[in-house]
C-alpha cells in the first residue's frame, strides 16, 4: 500500500502588478508618457504649470514612487520616507479638473506603452481613488 499523496503548496509571493507591466523599464516609459501627456494636453496645462520646466527630477521621483506602489524596490521610501502625498501636494490647488487632467494623462500614458487592458483598468480604478482623495479644493 502506498502512502498518501502530500499535496505541494507554492510558497513562492504571487506576481506583483510591478512585476507582470515589466518592472523599472515599463514604470519609466510610462512615467515618460505621462508627462509627455501633460506636456501636449490643454486640459493638463494647470498641472503642467505645477511644475517646474525641468521634468527630470520630478519624473524620477514618480518612476521610484510608481515602483514602490506597484509592488516593486523600495527606494522612494528609502529615499524620502513615507509618501505622505496629500502633505507633499498641500502648496498645489487640486480640484476636480486637476484630478481629471492627470488621470487623463496617466490613462493615455498607459495605452501609450501598451499596458494590457485588464491591468490598464485596475491600475486606473487605484489611480481614481487615490487623486481623488488628494483634491484639497472644492472646485
Amino acid at each position: 500500500m502506498n502512502p498518501p499523496t502530500i499535496p505541494v503548496v507554492d510558497v513562492r509571493p504571487a506576481t506583483t502588478h510591478f512585476e507582470s507591466i515589466g518592472a523599472e523599464p515599463a514604470v519609466t516609459r510610462i512615467v515618460d508618457a505621462f508627462y509627455r501627456q501633460m506636456d501636449t494636453r490643454p486640459e493638463a496645462r494647470e498641472i503642467r504649470a505645477m511644475h517646474g520646466p525641468d521634468l527630470a527630477p520630478v519624473k524620477a521621483v514618480l518612476v521610484r514612487y510608481l515602483c514602490e506602489w506597484l509592488g516593486g524596490p523600495k527606494h522612494y521610501s528609502a529615499e524620502r520616507g513615507h509618501p505622505r502625498l496629500r502633505m507633499r501636494h498641500a502648496a498645489f490647488a487640486i480640484g476636480a479638473a486637476e484630478r481629471d487632467a492627470w488621470l487623463a494623462c496617466m490613462h493615455a500614458a498607459l495605452d501609450e506603452t501598451d499596458i494590457d487592458p485588464a491591468m490598464r483598468d485596475t491600475l486606473m480604478q487605484s489611480f481614481f481613488r487615490t487623486a481623488d482623495w488628494m483634491r484639497n479644493n472644492g472646485r
